[in-house]
């Protein structure tokens, strides 16, 4: 009977009654720590209704909030005329808003001062905050805790896409109120982790960027890669560079040379290339255990097996089983706005996969270069320039890499295995450190959560 109970039948604390939604009631249970007082939100954030009317000729910045507390940024700025609604209201540099639609998400914020007298809908309702009583940050940093946005959601209704967030029920909402000199404490350790975390972040993207440099040195090449300007009047072409006729052509290699190395391509020197293949076109079947990868698998340098698709066993079984991944090979995303041009050298633990007809893979002769650096050379600015010049082709309106395209695009190549290996060891030893700092990075950000929960929240 005492289960039956627990099933059919619960109970809330009169003291607790502060609204008749079943819902948000049964789901705003916080245990939160008893050591501090609680009060409710409403008691300090009020309302700001400084309403605007839109004139057609004025030009207005508009915001958006971010979830999971990631700021609040110009959504675009836009002229009155293109503006639907024409009464909206004025932000404050300062003030708390809230995203209705996406509260269930965490988009709680404060309007930073770029974006002072920007305007909202009602959709993004604004706050004035009394700092007498409440660090804005403090409040910032309950309201995008799992548990708060858990209450959020609870508090949100209408369709799927479309829910908005109960004002009134997140106002009554209590939440702890330690004194203003500890809520200081408290945010101030909670972001001195953070700017720590930012600066391990902007060193790792730093080290990104070095190894570019070191590989441009090393392969002697320019930082800066020219787009192809034709001029008008006499030009002289090296006769040494002349593979095929066409002043695109010619003068397109004369921009991406070497200062100390040759420069070649795949169908200059065929003897670099072992296979060269285009995936295949699945024949898809839900529900089996074979699959296919596809370009959002192919990431930069790292294959990505959560996109993978299912196919028919039967059509798997029935591929050549050359055409199958070995370690050593190189996948190439041949079209995909965003992908096309992505690279990665396959490892062991990727051998005996099949790729979809979006996809190149390049079985490249080791003997002679070293397949590591060739993906640098490819996912550096240096080959991704080119990719970018084919795909933006006014001539031929190219859209997509494919096999031809694939063949000529220019590299520069050491002629000694010993020089390339030394390349793509430093590259690592550049990479793992990199690695080292974003895991910290990430550490020190999940670390600062965990504190502030653990400060907020009973054990």
């Amino acid at each position: 009977m005492q289960m039956m109970a627990n099933i059919y039948l619960k109970i809330i604390d009169f003291v607790q009654l502060e609204n008749w939604s079943v819902q948000g009631l049964l789901d705003s249970k916080f245990n939160y720590s008893n050591k501090y007082e609680q009060a409710r939100i409403g008691d300090f954030l009020i309302r700001s209704r400084n309403m605007v009317n839109i004139e057609d000729d004025e030009e207005y910045n508009r915001v958006t909030v971010k979830i999971k507390n990631n700021g609040v940024i110009l959504r675009d700025t836009e002229k009155g005329v293109n503006i639907g609604t024409k009464k909206q209201y004025r932000a404050s540099a300062g003030q708390f808003i809230i995203s209705k639609i996406d509260a269930r998400n965490g988009a709680f914020g404060i309007v930073p001062n770029e974006l002072h007298n920007a305007i909202v809908t009602n959709d993004f309702p604004l706050f004035d905050v009394n700092t007498k009583k409440i660090n804005p940050l403090f409040l910032l940093l309950i309201t995008t805790t799992k548990v708060f946005i858990k209450f959020a959601q609870s508090c949100s209704s209408g369709t799927t896409n479309r829910q908005r967030m109960d004002i009134d029920l997140f106002l009554n909402q209590k939440i702890p109120l330690p004194k203003l000199p500890e809520q200081e404490t408290i945010v101030s350790n909670y972001y001195s982790k953070i700017r720590e975390a930012e600066e391990l972040e902007k060193q790792a993207n730093d080290l990104e960027g070095e190894i570019e440099k070191f590989l441009y040195t090393e392969l002697g090449l320019e930082k800066e890669h020219k787009r192809l300007v034709v001029h008008k009047g006499l030009q002289f072409i090296s006769f040494e560079i002349v593979a095929e006729w066409g002043l695109d052509k010619l003068l397109s290699k004369s921009n991406k040379k070497s200062t100390n190395l040759r420069i070649t391509t795949i169908e200059e020197s065929p003897e670099l290339v072992i296979d060269l293949f285009r995936g295949k076109s699945p024949r898809y079947k839900d529900g089996t255990s074979s699959f296919i990868l596809n370009q959002k698998c192919n990431r930069w340098n790292e294959i990505d097996m959560s996109f993978v698709k299912t196919v028919d066993d039967d059509w798997l079984k029935s591929i050549d089983h050359r055409f199958l991944t070995k370690e050593g090979d190189v996948l190439i995303n041949s079209t995909g706005e965003g992908t096309i041009g992505r690279a990665s050298y396959l490892k062991k633990e990727n051998e005996g996969l099949l790729y979809d007809s979006h996809l190149l893979l390049l079985r490249i002769n080791n003997q002679i270069i070293n397949p590591e650096l060739f993906v640098e050379i490819f996912n550096s600015g240096y080959g991704q320039n080119q990719v970018n010049d084919i795909k933006s082709a006014q001539a031929t309106k190219q859209t997509e890499l494919g096999v031809s395209n694939l063949m000529k695009i220019y590299f520069p190549l050491p002629d000694s295995l010993e020089q390339q290996k030394m390349i793509i060891e430093l590259i690592k030893q550049f990479r793992l450190s990199k690695n080292e700092k974003m895991n910290n990075s990430f550490n020190l950000r999940i670390q600062a959560e965990q504190e502030f929960e653990q400060t907020i929240f009973a054990s």
